[in-house]
């Protein structure tokens, strides 16, 4: 059928309408797609040129150089040293097993080693370096260095390790780093990036552990160029992180030497206080321990044989170890008399021998007892029965008051690991801890430094230096951080009298320097360095009667873990006190036989800055003094070991 022209124009229109809507679409569509490309292309060309250069180039921090720890005078105690090392990161490795491998032909890797590596890789991110081997030759390094097309993501490197130059002398003190552990982590809500580096060192006891975030400083960061396998190709950019702050100890690494030395290895502690500002100037325990062996890391065999000794090289005895204090506590309970009136220097009590109380006979150490006593002969004998009586006047309440009042059964504020607060016990305490009344035997025992009372030798010392200067002198072991001096508040008066304060230091003078004195023995001869102290025999177990029967009478008789401590606190020159000084010799016996002379030794070294001239001793002491003293093990100037004093 022929169409019609109608018919004709009508599908021209249509093909028409039809082309033109299909090429507007087009056109969107061209529109849409320039739009999207000028977008891609010029609006969000940074960004894309970004992501393609994050495919090449790494960023990896760059840990800061540790703070080096110094004593009061400068000397090096904490530093650091060079570290060869190597590390590897997955991101660049690939295989990192079969990197490994290559590796362990160049460098001795043990399974141990491997088994670590691969769980450390594992945990982290695969752009983090990962520690294979650290303390390095120079020859290992090279070979590594050498060989670095083969060993995709392997990189030599030079980091720092902490070094203990002093080792043995401040362990307790300083302490020592190591890596950071998932219990480091704990609790941290935004730890420093630092601390998911593998093997990143930080404090773990002593000042290194309180003082970490002064010490450790802030990371830096460097940009690497590598290639398409990972291989380091370049290094693009570093800002360097900044080193922590150096801190400077109230410590005199000498006297810390000396004090080491004398202590030898006796389970002992020593701390030596400057009385004017509290400045720690020793604070030793002994035996110690080599902290660079926790930083190597330590073997099995080392560890063990360091928790297996009895003599407990790893406490810090100076502020962890707690004792009764025995006769120095006198002391207190003399000043706990005075101020609450209940005596006076003319009291006079007279001593037996013994005292009855309850139906019970506590004895004094003295089995004929001192007769008549007044509060200085007291002291100057150390008559117990004199105690007992005015400790029953004034009641154990008080007692434990001016305890506090002197520095004992509190925790003091330093950067130091596992500090005690000692124990000074009252009603309330027995009443609540163990659900009993005090009774009059408690306060008795109480009265001497037995029974309850614990103290440690830091607390002692503060104690003495308190008796010195009738001051609330307050220990402080850091001097500045940053070569900025650290604040620290002058003592205020205790709020004792000075007649009661002076009557108390009277009594320590005489007895080291009164032929009746417990410790005329350790006197200083010399006038302008007269000692004034107080010694103390702690009980740690009575000798039962069967033991008497077959021969067991005195400590030497008992084995060493069961013998008596022995104490002692001082201060010098007795006129005008310049140092305090406590001394506490685990099992060492008698306080005035084990523990005064080392007190002696260490005040001479202190006072006059010097090796202890014999002349300051006793005539009849000299040559045994002085071949006591030549025989110690002590470090040359610069901090050494002269080889012949090695072990």
């Amino acid at each position: 059928m022929r169409r019609t022209q109608r018919d004709t124009e009508a599908s021209a229109a249509r093909i028409t309408r039809r082309s033109l809507f299909m090429g507007g679409c087009m056109a969107a569509n061209m529109a849409v797609l320039a739009g999207r490309m000028r977008y891609l292309g010029v609006d969000q060309a940074d960004q894309f040129r970004l992501l393609a250069e994050e495919n090449r180039i790494n960023i990896q921090l760059i840990p800061p150089a540790r703070g080096l720890i110094l004593d009061r005078n400068g000397k090096l105690i904490a530093g650091n040293e060079q570290n060869y090392r190597v590390v590897i990161n997955k991101e660049g490795a690939g295989d990192v097993q079969a990197v490994l491998n290559r590796l362990s032909h160049l460098i001795p890797l043990t399974a141990e080693d491997m088994a670590r590596i691969g769980k450390d890789v594992a945990r982290n991110a695969s752009f983090v370096p990962v520690p294979v081997a650290d303390r390095l030759s120079w020859d290992d390094l090279s070979k590594v260095a050498l060989n670095a097309p083969a060993l995709p993501g392997v990189t030599p490197d030079v980091g720092l390790s902490r070094v203990y130059p002093r080792d043995v002398d401040f362990a307790h003190v300083v302490g020592y780093v190591g890596p950071v552990s998932d219990k480091d982590l704990e609790g941290l809500d935004n730890p420093d990036p630092l601390l998911h580096i593998p093997k990143f060192q930080i404090g773990k006891i002593g000042v290194e552990k309180w003082m970490e975030d002064e010490l450790r400083g802030s990371a830096g960061n460097k940009k690497i160029e590598v290639n398409h396998v990972g291989r380091v190709m370049r290094e693009l950019d570093r800002t360097d992180g900044i080193a922590g702050a150096d801190l400077r100890l109230t410590i005199d690494a000498d006297i810390q030497n000396f004090v080491q030395a004398r202590l030898g290895e006796e389970s002992a502690s020593c701390v030596v206080i400057d009385v004017n500002n509290g400045d720690i100037i020793a604070a030793v325990s002994s035996p110690s321990f080599d902290p660079n062996l926790f930083v190597r890391g330590i073997s099995s065999g080392d560890y063990s044989a360091l928790t297996a000794n009895d003599h407990r090289p790893l406490a810090n005895k100076v502020v962890q170890g707690v004792y009764p204090p025995g006769s120095t506590f006198k002391v207190v309970t003399a000043l706990a008399a005075l101020d609450d009136g209940q005596i006076d220097t003319s009291t006079v009590v007279s001593c037996p021998g013994y005292l009855e109380s309850g139906g019970r006979k506590f004895h004094c150490w003295r089995s004929g007892g001192h007769g008549k006593v007044t509060l200085v002969t007291a002291l100057e004998q150390s008559c117990d029965v004199f105690f007992y009586d005015v400790a029953q006047r004034v009641g154990i309440d008080k007692i434990a008051l001016m305890g506090q009042r002197m520095g004992l059964g509190q925790r003091h504020d330093l950067p130091m690991s596992a500090i005690s607060e000692g124990l000074l016990p009252n009603k309330a305490w027995k009443q609540q801890h163990l659900k009993q009344d005090w009774r009059i035997g408690d306060t008795i025992n109480a009265a001497i430094g037995q029974g309850f009372v614990l103290a440690s030798p830091l607390q002692l010392a503060v104690m003495a230096a308190r008796v010195a200067t009738g001051l609330t002198v307050m220990p402080r072991l850091v001097l500045s951080i940053g070569g900025k001096d650290v604040a620290h508040a002058d003592p205020q008066p205790l709020g004792i009298e000075t007649s009661k304060i002076a009557a108390v230091r009277d009594g320590m003078t005489q007895v080291v320097n009164n032929p009746q004195g417990t410790s005329y023995s350790a006197r200083i001869v010399t006038d302008t360095l007269h000692m004034a102290g107080k010694s103390g025999t702690s009980q740690v177990r009575n000798i039962s009667a069967a033991e008497r029967e077959t021969g067991v009478v005195g400590n030497n008789d008992l084995p060493w873990l069961q013998r008596d401590h022995a104490l002692f606190v001082a201060f010098a020159p007795a006129a005008a006190p310049r140092y305090a000084v406590a001394v506490v010799v685990e099992h060492g016996g008698g306080g005035s036989s084990a523990a005064a002379p080392v007190v002696r030794d260490v005040m001479l070294r202190a006072l006059t800055g010097a090796m202890p001239e014999v002349a300051h001793y006793p005539a009849d002491q000299r040559a045994r003094i002085d071949s006591l003293l030549q025989a110690l093990k002590l470090r040359a100037p610069d901090g050494t070991v002269p080889a012949e004093t090695k072990a």
